[in-house]
């Protein structure tokens, strides 16, 4: 696909600079693949591999591929012309994986000029010199052979892969706005990419002559299903979590795949099954479920690369309660369904499926994939004719930031750099810096670049050792100069009250904003007073909460004295009051998260003969479901005394999720599920207390509770004694447990984290208990012991 005369560019370095004019005043991205069931990048331009890989699929903000052939393999990106040189665009970025050594071509599409539609004009580059790590390039425009018209690009498609039949990954294309010198260090990302396994059958190159099933097998003593007013849900795919977490579909029922797969992963109301293997299957059950009357068959949409074959099985009882379950299969290509890698609608009508009951409907099973499927919205179609199921439109959430008109205050504190990252080990202050372990932080040229697939995982500058005090600065800003993604949150942290690091909880508390909200392309300014702290123990600033992989480069940080003129300041938002300890003096609580309701009964034991009050933190997703009986056992918790708290809907990283929309989902369906099993006028029906899952904590999702709570002050609740459950209950060292109660109990902790998952971590509660008792606190409920007005009195 390449011309003979070529360019030959390596990672390591790249021609000179493409000098442009500052029209533009942020990256274009072209495309994150967050439309790629859609068949479109983010420009809504027609993007793909023609049917030209052997298998193709995306995640996590990028293009997951292996070439069938070294040259006739290719994916390509079409978008509106771009006036790239004049608008100020100077180069290329993208990410890219292949193997060690490899290489793959470039090629820019270009035009005589913007006006016109025909003769398009190719431009090469070859990439060389990839590790076989995620790497990202970027390219100067003049990094093109010939003279290419930069004021009339249409489109960049990658060829001439150099290794065939092995996986490579292209993601987050963009233009980038302003001067590019060449690329930038290579950066090795840890990502959650798939892995997709080559079909073992041959691949067709016909195009699929209907998506409609043409063969029906005719079902006697049956009676036609009649119209009904819409389409019966079985799943939309609107949360990971709800289907890999805790393994339920729309309808409440059991989905899985057993742990089969290499991959499942959900985005934009559809979910790619990655098959490890000709044993990985997925399946998705109803109960017990009569569609005679009403819906005749299933529907939903399929994206699959040309040659893709699978099963789908329908299961059914011969009386509802049955153990047995009987089910008939069908193949792909019995169905007479084929794929070219677009996304398609199909359906099919039970009578295809020999001897079916379709008055007592089980599940469908899908099962012997050869390669990735991406699944839409799966539904019963009503009447005989095949309907989609069209995924309601979300909450329209204003995209305008609201920003203040009014002078910004100037501070009389002097300016002062915190981090220019000359060093790896220290900051411009001497203090530390540094991020968790698992998130990738490259140093160079007095830069470093932040990347992660873990929204748990966070980068620290300090100002002091211990406590530093910022009340001088309270007019001042935080300053940031950076480039990329501004999808992450900024804290800032509050040491304790003795300023000791090796006391509970540390830190005692901080405050999120986000960047977003206060970022241009280039610069983020947020006011120190937009921070509900104690300026008086300051601790440093944390970079948390990312919620994409796109990197993140940062130059600077400091602490300055006034905003650039023009500049204009968004109003601070609620954040409520992120808590780690009780503040009631002497006091200690038991803060325990959902678990095995088979070892609730012995829970509510303990806690009623060592007669203390306690919170749960119900997920209510379960609590909605009957079949665990855990809307009886919190009611009878709640009976009893104890605090019944919020804790999400399906258990999933709230500030990990992509969009507000799926937060306000998570938080308006568990506050629904506990105002419907308590009552909506009850206490219990109106806490204000939520833990988030994994305790990751960000600024949207603290925003966005204030909003669904409509309380500008809601408790997010932490922790600072942690039974490390999730560590030890299976191990062959339980014991461990208690160990580590007793280590943070020592450390001054007074607020706990556990989960009665496990038998091992129940049979410790009693000792758990009787240590706390130990210390002399009084043993209370989380609103108790955080002298909420609204909680009930302490027994005199």
């Amino acid at each position: 696909m390449l011309l003979d005369r070529r360019l030959v560019t390596g990672l390591a370095g790249l021609l000179a600079a493409a000098k442009v004019s500052a029209v533009c005043t942020s990256n274009l991205m072209i495309d994150n693949f967050v439309k790629w069931t859609t068949g479109t990048n983010n420009l809504d331009w027609q993007n793909g591999d023609d049917g030209s890989m052997t298998a193709i699929a995306a995640s996590n903000g990028q293009v997951v591929f292996i070439p069938s052939n070294t040259n006739q393999s290719y994916f390509y990106e079409s978008f509106p012309c771009q006036q790239a040189q004049s608008n100020g665009y100077g180069g290329l970025r993208f990410t890219i994986q292949g193997p060690a050594g490899a290489s793959t071509g470039l090629e820019l599409q270009t035009t005589a000029n913007c006006n016109v539609t025909s003769g398009r004009n190719s431009s090469y580059t070859i990439i060389s010199g990839l590790t076989g790590q995620l790497q990202t390039v970027t390219l100067p425009l003049s990094g093109f052979d010939g003279t290419p018209n930069y004021d009339s690009i249409i489109g960049l498609a990658w060829s001439e892969f150099s290794v065939s039949d092995t996986q490579w990954s292209i993601g987050n294309i963009t233009l980038v706005c302003g001067d590019v010198s060449g690329s930038l260090p290579p950066v090795s990302v840890t990502t959650g990419v798939t892995t997709l396994p080559i079909p073992t059958t041959a691949t067709t190159t016909a195009k699929p002559t209907s998506t409609r099933l043409t063969t029906i097998v005719t079902s006697t003593a049956k009676p036609s299903p009649t119209a009904c007013a819409s389409n019966l849900l079985i799943d939309d795919w609107e949360s990971q979590s709800r289907l890999t977490f805790l393994g339920y579909n729309a309808m409440n029922q059991a989905s899985s795949d057993d742990g089969t797969m290499a991959s499942i992963v959900v985005s934009s109301h559809r979910v790619m099954l990655t098959p490890a293997n000709t044993n990985s299957y997925f399946y998705s059950q109803f109960g017990c479920l009569d569609a005679t009357t009403k819906y005749g068959g299933i529907s939903f949409r399929i994206r699959a690369a040309r040659g893709t074959t699978f099963a789908v099985t329908m299961g059914w009882y011969e009386t509802c309660g049955a153990a047995a379950t009987k089910t008939f299969t069908l193949t792909s290509t019995q169905l007479k369904w084929t794929f070219d890698g677009t996304e398609r609608l199909y359906w099919f009508p039970f009578s295809v499926f020999t001897g079916i009951d379709a008055s007592k409907l089980n599940l469908i099973y899908f099962s012997n994939f050869n390669a990735a499927v991406i699944l839409g919205p799966m539904s019963f179609y009503c009447g005989t004719t095949a309907t989609e199921y069209v995924v309601p439109a979300a909450p329209a959430i204003s995209a305008n930031v609201p920003r203040s008109t009014s002078p910004a205050p100037v501070s009389d504190a002097k300016s002062f750099v915190i981090d220019n990252f000359a060093s790896q080990d220290i900051n411009a202050l001497g203090q530390w810096h540094g991020g968790d372990d698992g998130m990738t932080v490259t140093y160079g040229n007095k830069m470093i670049t932040v990347s992660t697939n873990d929204s748990d995982l966070s980068w620290n500058t300090q100002l002091a050792s211990g406590c530093a005090d910022m009340r001088n600065y309270t007019n001042a800003y935080l300053h940031i100069a950076y480039s990329g993604s501004n999808k992450f949150s900024v804290a800032m942290q509050q040491h304790n009250a003795l300023c000791d690091e090796n006391i509970k909880p540390y830190p005692e508390t901080w405050d999120s904003l986000e960047v977003a909200r206060y970022a241009s392309a280039t610069d983020i300014y947020m006011p120190i007073s937009h921070f509900h702290i104690n300026l008086t123990r300051a601790i440093g600033f944390n970079l948390r909460g990312f919620y994409t992989t796109n990197p993140t480069y940062i130059s600077k940080i400091e602490v300055v004295d006034s905003i650039p003129a023009g500049w204009t300041m968004p109003s601070k938002l609620p954040s409520g009051n992120l808590i780690f300890s009780c503040t009631r003096p002497n006091s200690f609580a038991f803060a325990i998260d959902d678990g095995d309701p088979t070892l609730a009964k012995r829970v509510m034991q303990i806690v009623k003969e060592a007669n203390i009050p306690v919170t749960f933190f119900t997920v209510g997703l379960p609590l909605l479901d009957t079949s665990t009986n855990l809307s009886k056992i919190y009611k009878d918790m709640a009976a009893q005394g104890h605090q019944i708290a919020l804790h999400s809907y399906t258990h999933p990283k709230m500030e990990g999720l992509p969009d507000t929309a799926s937060i306000d989902w998570e938080y308006t369906n568990d506050i629904g599920a506990v105002r419907q099993v308590f009552g909506a006028a009850s206490a219990t029906g109106h806490t204000n207390y939520f833990r988030p899952p994994f305790g990751t904590e960000g600024a949207r999702m603290r925003q966005r509770l204030a909003v669904a709570l409509k309380d500008n002050n809601p408790y997010i609740v932490g922790w600072s004694v942690d039974v490390e459950d999730w560590i030890w209950a299976e191990s062959a060292t339980p014991e461990k447990q208690l160990d580590a109660f007793k280590r943070d109990l020592a450390a001054g902790g007074n607020l706990v984290v556990m989960h009665y998952l496990y038998n091992t971590t129940v049979e410790y509660l009693p000792q758990f208990i009787k240590l706390a008792k130990a210390t002399g606190k009084q043993l209370m409920r989380v609103d108790q012991c955080m002298q909420d007005p609204k909680a009930p009195p302490l027994p005199k």
